[in-house]
């Protein structure tokens, strides 16, 4: 894999201007030969309207197209912001080397037989961008499509979707790890009407990354929205800070992550390691920026559209507006399915709809019934007695087909003007069956429309999330403090040991002591005070009860130095190979309480991830357990809470008093900040259970495991 650097900053993404806003552009390879690679990207800058510098380089040729060539990038003598290589990877290290000498500072570079074909190539390729990057170049590919700056006409790219039309300039940048996938969004941007303003595709990313063209359309004018294509990350924290500054700029990022890999998870002896899948990381990024993460093309255009036309609405609640009642319910149970507020008309706007249409249904959703052909003008009545009276965010307007309607075509432009003029911080969506200018105009007026109802609602729930993470209304992440850098030793470390560095961090451990032997055990146990629970000792036994090596409710010395005897047979039974290190002896903790589980693993990408769950059948068959990127603040530590289908269960279920939430997300805050000072020496941290005891009684971890990576404990040097 190709080494890579981590810019991932504003001063950064600036330095990329004259890459992606090039005022000069050389092709290396330029051909006049129609099926030659070469010949595309200069013909795209010829009839595009690129108005920069073209340099066609061909040492064969006076003139390439029609525009003079010349016979190398030395040879030009002006200066060059741009250059695309669209020459044989046999040609590149020459075509290099020219560059360096003529002061090229970024190339794009098509060419392939790189990391993409095995080791040979792989190493090829660094040696590639070891060379630029020690001559300051910029490098994106190889292996690519290239990239269009569509607002300013720039289309350094050899794909063929171009030559098939271009798509019109607007907001939505698209950037996309696949070439194919690349190009085929563009097609469908193009079919689909949608507005570009940027694209690109980053390929073997043996310099810049998804991760840099997302930290650049951060501050980009001409970008509104950034729709993004990842298979994988090899560079977490570049991405994590590019999505940062995405998120500081308020461009909202829609994603799809392919590549779904598990982590070993079979083998692993960890209860987070094996949950944490790769899938569930990037979830767990994605949900921390403030991503939208779409399951499908079709949902990855409708949301980019919608944030290119429409704007973010001003709060969750969904007034749906209908001329179907069946068509409204379905409207409502998909609300509600993606936590729309779908909150009824107030009585006063209830009772002047049914005084105009006895037969209406009122509430929301707001069925106005087929009278609307009758008196067109009650549509937009109710719809603005729906946003005056019932303060509804968003409007989603169904119309069924009438959008084919000659006659009532017109009456939804008129009522999407007056929506607009009258409502300007709302967001008016369309759901009807319609021709290309009937969408256009209501584009026009900010207005988006969908063809299915289902898709629309959808779209509405991806704007209220933007909202939340990027509107006026959203809060600032609060700073979450980091710990001092700490080396957590090679190695899984005992329960004493374990829980001794938990508790030294800030977690709710059950009060617990170390014993070489019986006597040991029971001046611990007279120490805590009993009852009290006994349990063997060792760093190679992480499921002690599995091989009876716990002994619960142990009242007196007796109990204690017949247990420890019991305990030592099991042992030698069932794990003779096992290191015997003692006994651990532990206050018993008080009845009640709920089973968690908390834990954090270091991804080998995306680095600390912290774990919460609810314990026994929950974690070990349903994997009901949610994820976050350490460290999390309690806000974070809530939201995790909250995620889980269990959660319920945590709230009071069924007259149950509800659990202490505050001391749970205290719990995984702690344990958040631990994992992040830890970093890259954290191999895993297991608390379970952790119990969760009523309100106000707080927490506790009842056991731990701790693995580490690093070679000697500590603080880290």
């Amino acid at each position: 894999m190709p080494d890579t650097t981590t810019p991932a900053s504003a001063a950064v993404s600036a330095s990329l201007d004259s890459f992606f806003s090039p005022r000069s552009i050389a092709i290396v390879g330029a051909s006049a030969s129609a099926g030659k690679i070469g010949a595309i990207p200069l013909r795209y800058q010829l009839e595009c309207g690129y108005q920069g510098k073209v340099y066609p380089i061909n040492p064969a040729r006076a003139e390439v197209q029609g525009v003079r060539a010349w016979p190398s990038l030395r040879g030009v003598e002006a200066p060059i912001d741009l250059a695309v290589f669209a020459v044989p990877s046999a040609q590149v290290d020459g075509a290099l080397d020219d560059a360096i000498a003529a002061g090229v500072r970024n190339i794009v570079l098509f060419s392939a037989g790189y990391a993409e074909v095995g080791a040979d190539g792989a190493a090829m390729q660094r040696r590639l961008a070891d060379k630029a990057r020690a001559a300051g170049i910029r490098l994106l590919g190889p292996n690519c499509l290239g990239f269009m700056n569509v607002a300013q006409d720039v289309y350094a790219t050899f794909s063929p979707v171009v030559g098939a039309g271009k798509a019109r300039a607007g907001s939505i940048a698209i950037v996309s790890q696949s070439g194919a996938f690349g190009a085929y969004a563009y097609a469908l941007a193009r079919e689909r009407g949608l507005g570009l303003s940027w694209w690109a595709t980053t390929g073997n990313e043996a310099d810049i990354q998804v991760a840099d063209c997302i930290a650049w359309l951060a501050a980009d004018p001409a970008t509104r929205v950034i729709l993004a294509y990842l298979e994988g990350c090899r560079d977490g924290e570049r991405l994590k800070a590019a999505l940062a500054l995405a998120r500081a700029h308020g461009k909202p990022v829609v994603a799809v992550k392919v590549g779904r890999t598990g982590l070993g998870a079979a083998a692993a002896a960890s209860h987070t390691a094996s949950l944490a899948g790769d899938d569930a990381v990037y979830d767990a990024l994605f949900r921390q920026y403030g991503v939208w993460r779409a399951h499908g093309i079709e949902e990855f255009f409708s949301i980019g559209y919608a944030l290119s036309v429409g704007r973010l609405p001003p709060n969750d609640k969904l007034g749906l507006l209908t001329v179907s009642g069946g068509v409204g319910a379905l409207m409502a149970d998909d609300a509600a399915d993606a936590g729309l507020d779908v909150a009824p008309m107030p009585e006063a706007a209830q009772r002047w709809l049914t005084e105009r249409v006895p037969f209406a249904a009122p509430r929301n959703p707001v069925d106005v019934t087929g009278q609307v052909t009758s008196d067109p003008g009650l549509l937009e009545a109710t719809a603005q007695r729906m946003l005056g009276d019932g303060g509804y965010g968003s409007l989603l307007v169904f119309l069924a087909a009438g959008g084919l309607s000659p006659s009532m075509a017109p009456v939804q432009t008129r009522m999407a003007a007056a929506l607009r003029a009258a409502w300007p911080d709302r967001l008016i969506v369309f759901s009807t069956l319609s021709h290309a200018p009937l969408r256009a105009e209501l584009d026009a007026l900010g207005c988006p429309s969908f063809d299915e109802p289902g898709r629309a609602v959808r779209v509405v729930a991806a704007l209220n999330h933007f909202r939340r993470h990027l509107g006026s209304g959203a809060a600032a992440p609060a700073p979450t403090p980091v710990l001092p850098a700490l080396a957590l030793a090679r190695g899984t470390q005992n329960e004493a040991d374990s829980m001794a560095l938990l508790g030294a961090h800030g977690l709710p451990c059950v009060p617990c002591r170390a014993a070489r032997d019986a006597d040991a055990a029971v001046a611990a146990a007279e120490a805590l005070g009993y009852p009290v629970a006994l349990k063997v000792l060792s760093r190679d036994i992480l499921h002690k009860s599995d091989i009876g090596g716990v002994a619960l409710g142990l009242a007196d010395a007796g109990a204690v130095r017949a247990a420890c005897a019991r305990l030592q047979d099991n042992l030698a039974r069932h794990a003779p190979q096992a290191v015997r290190e003692g006994f651990l002896v532990a206050r018993m903790a008080a009845r009640g309480g709920i089973e968690c589980i908390l834990g954090a693993h270091r991804d080998p990408v995306l680095g600390p991830v912290v774990m919460f769950g609810l314990g026994g059948v929950n974690v070990e068959v349903f994997q009901d357990v949610s994820f976050r990127l350490a460290p999390v603040d309690r806000a974070g530590a809530l939201e995790m809470i909250g995620a889980l289908r269990a959660a319920p269960l945590l709230c009071g279920h069924r007259g149950q008093p509800p659990a202490d939430l505050d001391a749970l997300a205290d719990a995984i805050a702690a344990l958040s900040r631990l994992a992040a000072a830890a970093g890259d020496s954290l191999e895993s941290i297991d608390i379970n259970p952790l119990l969760a005891y009523p309100a106000g009684a707080g927490a506790l971890a009842l056991d731990a495991v701790v693995t580490g990576t690093a070679a000697t404990a500590g603080p880290a040097a």
